[in-house]
C-alpha cells in the first residue's frame, strides 16, 4: 500500500494547515537535492491539494486571483519530491525537481534578482 497522498487523504493535511486570514499558506520552494531555495509562492486549499496529489506545484496567484500550475505557460516546471508543514503548520516547504529557471524574470532562483549585503553576525560577537 502506498503512503502517497490522494485527494481523499490530503483532506487531513488541509485540516492541519493553518491558512492565513486570506485563506493562503506561504510555500517555500526548494530544489530537493541541493536544498537551494528557489522561490516563495502562496497556496490556497485547492492549490495545496493539487500540489500534494498531482506531482506538480500549483500556486494561487494573489494578483490574478486564480490557480496556476508552475510551468504550464513557461515550460519551467516544478516536480514535487518532498513536502512538509513547519512546526506551526502555517508555512509549507516543498522540495522540487526544477526544470528551467524558477523565477519569472528568467533567473534560476527568485532570490538571485536582488541580493543584499547585510552586516554578518557571528556566534562570538
Amino acid at each position: 500500500m502506498s503512503d502517497e497522498l490522494t485527494p481523499a487523504t490530503a483532506h487531513a493535511v488541509i485540516e492541519r494547515a493553518q491558512f492565513a486570514a486570506d485563506g493562503l499558506l506561504p510555500a517555500i520552494i526548494q530544489q530537493w537535492d541541493t536544498k537551494e531555495v528557489l522561490m516563495l509562492g502562496y497556496m490556497n486549499a485547492e492549490a495545496l491539494t493539487r500540489t500534494l496529489t498531482e506531482g506538480r506545484v500549483t500556486f494561487y496567484s494573489r494578483s490574478r486571483q486564480e490557480l496556476w500550475r508552475k510551468g504550464d505557460t513557461s515550460g519551467h516546471r516544478q516536480y514535487v519530491r518532498t513536502a512538509a508543514l513547519d512546526c506551526d503548520r502555517d508555512a509549507l516547504l516543498v522540495g522540487v525537481s526544477q526544470v528551467g529557471p524558477a523565477c519569472h524574470t528568467g533567473a534560476h532562483s527568485c532570490f538571485e534578482v536582488d541580493p543584499l549585503e547585510p552586516h554578518q553576525g557571528f556566534a562570538d560577537e
